[in-house]
């Protein structure tokens, strides 16, 4: 299949192309750089310099997409491009719209024009906000209700997918779509050849892996009595390339003709504290990684994991990386090859 990836220099983008590489697809990569690394398209150009290639450009500009999407005969597209950091999205509300879901109707009006069928959109937890506790964990039928711009965005991002499938049932012309509502992604690719490299870095398991570097001097926990095991908040950690496979299944079982319609829940279905991952981290690492203790944030919920029975039975999706310690270690294999991130002249 010749597939469209947009946002396909991020990290769970470029995961994703490796997926589509390795599966034996044709893959144009879509992406304006702004938080991408043009070193990850030259890392999947080398892995397949046939079936890959990299575009620098923005998913807004109208022009390109809908010639990218009618001169490479593109069958599918999974869309990832978009801006990730929730306290930002409260800062800058403005740019989370403008990008998420201005991006979103410039995709969706170019494969509406050149007749493209099948779209998995990268969604997100977030649209849940924060369920009640006996939600948890979480269905795909709880009420979306998104705390933040950026779970907001999302969100409007499922409802416009949504739009177009009914006017394309209208219209007689097919269409399906998938949203794809992931949970804490984790790791990096086991072979050592992709890994995540965020400005700034927020997610908890690398930074605690810069901590390991010497590159923070310490992890803060944002909270130590909430009512879990050990205190501190649990999440669901999913890695990335599990999730990559997923986006791979998902759109191959969307029928056009059916005018499909899915949302699943990306995770494990079970959850691990702050406390378990720095433990873990400890293990994998050899580095005594300190901590210091901070008031809870607001708006953190103390346990937040899916409920993945949906995905297993109609997506076929069990995840294959659930060994917390397993998950750090392939991080941590990219992390201390690549101490400056994709800049890293080891790399």
């Amino acid at each position: 299949m010749n597939v469209l990836v947009t946002g396909a220099a991020g990290y769970i983008g470029s995961h994703c192309c490796k997926a589509l590489l390795d599966a034996g697809h044709q893959v144009i990569g879509l992406d304006n750089l702004f938080r991408g690394h043009a070193q990850a398209g030259e890392i999947l150009a080398a892995r397949a310099s046939d079936r890959f290639q990299l575009v620098v450009g923005d998913i807004a500009d109208r022009v390109l997409v809908e010639s990218l999407l009618r001169d490479r005969k593109i069958e599918g597209v999974i869309h990832f491009a978009a801006l990730a950091y929730v306290g930002e999205s409260v800062d800058q509300p403005g740019s989370y719209y403008r990008h998420n879901v201005g991006g979103m109707q410039v995709l969706l009006e170019a494969m509406h024009a050149v007749g493209v069928q099948r779209c998995v959109f990268s969604s997100s937890c977030a649209t849940y906000g924060e369920p009640p506790e006996q939600l948890i964990p979480i269905p795909e039928t709880c009420p979306q209700n998104p705390v933040s711009p950026y779970g907001r965005s999302k969100l409007i991002g499922e409802w416009m997918l949504r739009d177009l499938s009914v006017a394309s049932a209208r219209a007689k012309r097919p269409f399906a779509f998938a949203a794809m509502r992931y949970f804490n992604v984790a790791g990096c690719a086991l072979d050592g050849s992709l890994g995540e490299d965020h400005t700034p870095e927020t997610h908890l398991i690398p930074v605690v892996l810069e901590v390991a570097l010497g590159k923070r001097p310490h992890v803060q926990i944002f909270g130590t009595d909430y009512p879990t095991p050990d205190g501190t908040c649990i999440r669901d950690y999913v890695h990335v390339e599990d999730l990559a496979r997923a986006h791979l299944a998902a759109l191959f079982k969307l029928d056009p003709a059916r005018f499909d319609q899915h949302a699943w829940n990306l995770g494990t279905g079970s959850g691990f504290s702050v406390l378990q991952v720095i433990e873990a981290a400890r293990r994998v690492t050899g580095h005594a990684i300190p901590m210091i203790h901070q008031p809870r944030r607001a708006g953190d919920p103390a346990r937040l994991f899916s409920d993945t029975r949906r995905a297993e039975v109609e997506l076929g999706f069990v995840p294959g990386i659930t060994d917390l310690d397993e998950i750090v270690r392939s991080a941590w294999q990219w992390f201390r090859t690549h101490p400056q991130g994709y800049r890293s002249a080891s790399r």
